[in-house]
């Protein structure tokens, strides 16, 4: 009976120890949960961040058109949502580049060819509009621009999507892989929504 009770302290001790080790900042287990953006990170997930941000300028670029430009309420309601959504998670990836030591990337929202950007390992960046077709959906307006923003950022997710997989594929951070999932799953549910606005 003695041995029971010892073995049962002991136990109850060493998950004390286990928890007070987790909670510990400065301990060595590192808690991958919240905002914790210090956890172990790799190429995949730096690359992932500094990619996705001009990526995100651009959807936020082509979201704020809408204004004066769309003449469907429903695309209307949809730019904004969707410059709602990217504009913090802009800001969550530049603080994560800011806290790993890595270059701030940005294309600066600015109309620049946003297309020809990329990576060491895939030449253009993924589903980004070219400077021609940027200025294209500058000058439409009404229906025609209805058509075309939907067009265009059912590419442009499609492209976010791709890039979002891999890091959720490659990369390390737990974070980052959090953001890329969800990333995946909002614009996989924004794309069915444009194109059953194209249908309609």
């Amino acid at each position: 009976m003695r041995k029971t009770l010892a073995a049962i302290a002991l136990l109850a001790t060493a998950g004390l120890t286990l928890t007070a080790c987790a909670d510990d900042p400065d301990g060595d287990a590192t808690s991958s949960t919240g905002s914790d953006s210090t956890a172990a990170f790799n190429d995949a997930d730096v690359n992932f961040a500094q990619l996705m941000i001009p990526h995100h300028e651009q959807a936020i670029e082509m979201a704020q058109m809408a204004q004066g430009r769309a003449s469907n309420g429903e695309v209307l309601e949809l730019a904004e949502s969707i410059e709602a959504a990217q504009g913090p998670e802009i800001e969550t990836l530049e603080g994560w580049l800011e806290a790993w030591g890595e270059e701030v990337t940005s294309g600066g929202m600015g109309g620049m060819d946003h297309g020809d950007m990329g990576d060491d390992s895939g030449g253009a960046m993924s589903g980004m509009m070219d400077e021609e077709e940027m200025n294209g959906l500058m000058e439409a307006s009404g229906a025609d621009w209805d058509r075309m923003f939907l067009e265009m950022m059912i590419e442009h997710h499609e492209g976010a999507v791709e890039m979002a997989q891999v890091e959720v594929d490659q990369g390390e951070n737990p974070d980052a892989v959090a953001l890329a999932e969800k990333i995946i799953s909002d614009q996989q549910a924004e794309i069915a929504q444009m194109q059953q606005l194209l249908e309609s």
